[in-house]
Order: structure tokens, then C-alpha cells, then sequence
């Protein structure tokens, strides 16, 4: 199966399945020198993990990363780095009753007739299980360029439902379970999924990420734009149906006046672009957006097709978030990680030389 390794000068491959015994990634492409411990990568594992609050699936498990190459004395050695995840809490049975069931919205149908073949415990390859090992390496990349360009990735719940943050405090986003940056929303954000719960039924969300300190000039100006690459990288996250940068889809109804970002030896004077223009890193804060669609295992019953092609009646049961936007922030901030490590190195291998005047006043 192709399209497993991301990137290009910073690479991830990842392997494993939902309810295989282990989850497990190869990253190579680190510069040597960075100091690196599992516990680095553990503090975003933590975040994303299963089970931590009674809003998300109830699946227990500890995603304890194992370092298996890379690493000596504390240091990547510039080799590729081999990590682990063992999988502890699988419970193929609540997906037996399935196994000869099109899941509506799930990719079991789209999985057997591309491949003749499916795992349908928990969706397999195509489980959101598989973003742990995107987790585990983005650590990787958010240490290295907070350590280079003190560049910082901060994701938030931007929108669930109807309810939508009036008040950004990051710093108040992994302070609850939700990601949410506004204290006045938990209770209603709270007894929404309560609600959902009990009507067996799911909702989508809005994450949108924010990125400091950005490192200027990546990106290209044709194929590669970061931009492009940004969007492609989101868009591979489960269950994501849009991606947005800078104002998005608002710009549908502005005007030029109001979307140009203008200049003065001040800086910027707005950030509509989102952080890049022309495919290439301003060095404003990058502002990447993504929607998800409501989680496609819910209990409410609903009609699909068995593999005999007839018409039945299916209820999902198991355990499984009624917002997949809930755990996905970790998810969100780890691509972007991945996309501006890969175009850093790249940028570093051709345009090391380089003079970057800035045209601002400091």
C-alpha cells in the first residue's frame, strides 16, 4: 500500500492498525544534535490520548512512545529514529456484529472495493488510531524549531456546533478537556455533548491553529507552496472536510482594499493572507483552519448496504467520540509541525546562503 511516508526532507512513514498489537513510525531527516528523550514526545501523546475525559471515546490506552533507534546519549545521532506505541485496549469484538457492513460515512466502503479486502476492527489503517505516530514524531519537529527559530504551535477549538468561542486565551486550552480557549463556553460545550450522547447521535468542529514566530521564506513558488502543502497535510487528518488559511472562504465576500495586507515600516498592518503570499512564509503568524464532520459511528440507527448488496439497518456500538473535533487539536498542531520541519530543512539545504534583510524597523 503506497502513500504511507510524508514529507520530503523531514520524512515520517508510519505503520500499524486500530486493534493490531502495536502502532509504530520511522522519521529520518533530523538534523543530529537535537536533544531528544521520550519524554519530549509524550507531553502532546497526553494531550491527544484516549480515555482522558468522559467526553471522548472511553478506549483506555497509555500511548507510552518507545525510542528504538536515533537516539545516543540523549542526542539524535542524525539516523533514523524508530518509535513505538503498543496498543493495550482493543476490543475487536464490539465490531464483529459490523464485519459484513458498510459503516455509512466510514471508509469501509471506499477500503473494500479498492483493496478486496478490509479490517473492519475499528476501522484498521483507516482508524484515527494511526495520528498517534503523527503526534509522536511532530514532537520531533515542534522541539527542533523552538530550539532554531523559537517558533511555537498553539492549537485551539475554534467551533463545535453552534457554540463558538468569544474569548481566545491560550492559555487556558489545556487547562479543559474540550481545547477550548473561552472558560465561559465549558458548561455549554459540556451538556451539548451530554446531549449528543443521549440522542446517539455526533457534531462536526472548527480547529484552527496558530503559529508564532514564523521562520520567513518557506515555501515555493509553484508545486511546494507551504500553503498548498499545509492544506494537503490537514486534509489528511480523519474525518477533515475543509481547510482554510488566513481568512479563508471569508475572502468570498471582500473586497481587495480590505483583504491586502499593506506595509509600513511598522510591518504588516493585518494578516488576511494568513501568514503567506505567493506559496512562500511572510514571517507573520501563520493561521491554518480546519473543519471536521461529525464522527460516523454513532448509535442512532440508520440504513447502508451488507456486502451481499442488500439494504439493513445499522447501529454502531462500541466507544467512540461524539466529536472527533474534541482530541483533534494535538492532531492539527502536529502536521503543521511536520509540513514547517520538512520546508525548513528544505530552505536550509538551498537557501543557506542567503541574506534576509528585513525591510522593518525592529
Amino acid at each position: 500500500m503506497p502513500g504511507n511516508t510524508f514529507g520530503q526532507a523531514f520524512t515520517l512513514t508510519t505503520f500499524g492498525e486500530s486493534h493490531g498489537p502495536a502502532m509504530g513510525a520511522i522519521v529520518d531527516g533530523c538534523p543530529p544534535g537535537l536533544e531528544l528523550s521520550e519524554a519530549d514526545l509524550q507531553i502532546d501523546l497526553d494531550r491527544r490520548k484516549p480515555g482522558s475525559s468522559k467526553y471522548t471515546t472511553q478506549r483506555r490506552e497509555d500511548d507510552k512512545v518507545e525510542i528504538l533507534s536515533g537516539v545516543f546519549e540523549g542526542k539524535t545521532t542524525g539516523t533514523t529514529i524508530g518509535l513505538l506505541i503498543h496498543n493495550t485496549d482493543q476490543r475487536s469484538r464490539d465490531y464483529s456484529k459490523i464485519k459484513d457492513v458498510f459503516r455509512p460515512a466510514h471508509a469501509d466502503f471506499s477500503y473494500q472495493q479498492k483493496y478486496g479486502i478490509r479490517d473492519y476492527r475499528g476501522g484498521g489503517r483507516a482508524s484515527a488510531r494511526e495520528t498517534t505516530m503523527r503526534v509522536a514524531a511532530a514532537g520531533i519537529a515542534k522541539k527542533y524549531l523552538k530550539e532554531k527559530y523559537n517558533t511555537t504551535i498553539e492549537g485551539y477549538l475554534a467551533q463545535i456546533g453552534h457554540i463558538v468561542p468569544e474569548v481566545i486565551d491560550l492559555s487556558l486550552v489545556n487547562e479543559n478537556p474540550f481545547f477550548c480557549p473561552d472558560p465561559k463556553v465549558l458548561d455549554e460545550i459540556a451538556q451539548f455533548i451530554d446531549q449528543l450522547r443521549a440522542d446517539g447521535d455526533s457534531i462536526g468542529a472548527k480547529i484552527e491553529v496558530l503559529v508564532r514566530n514564523m521562520h520567513v521564506g518557506l515555501g515555493e513558488p509553484v508545486f511546494g507552496k507551504l500553503d498548498a502543502d499545509l492544506a494537503g497535510a490537514m486534509m489528511g487528518i480523519n474525518a477533515v472536510k475543509g481547510v482554510a488559511i488566513g481568512d479563508g472562504f471569508d475572502v468570498v465576500t471582500q473586497r481587495g482594499s480590505e483583504h491586502r495586507d499593506e506595509m509600513d515600516r511598522a510591518g504588516f498592518r493585518s494578516n488576511s493572507a494568513g501568514g503567506t503570499v505567493g506559496g512562500i512564509s511572510t514571517g507573520q503568524d501563520l493561521v491554518c483552519s480546519i473543519a471536521l464532520k461529525p464522527t460516523s459511528s454513532i448509535t442512532k440507527s440508520g440504513d447502508t448496504l451488507n456486502k451481499e448488496g442488500e439494504t439493513v439497518q445499522i447501529s454502531t456500538t462500541g466507544r467512540h467520540d461524539p466529536c472527533v473535533g474534541i482530541r483533534a487539536t494535538p492532531i492539527a498542531e502536529a502536521m503543521v509541525a511536520l509540513v514547517l520541519m520538512d520546508h525548513c530543512l528544505r530552505d536550509r539545504a538551498q537557501n543557506h546562503d542567503v541574506e534576509r534583510k528585513s525591510l522593518f524597523d525592529e
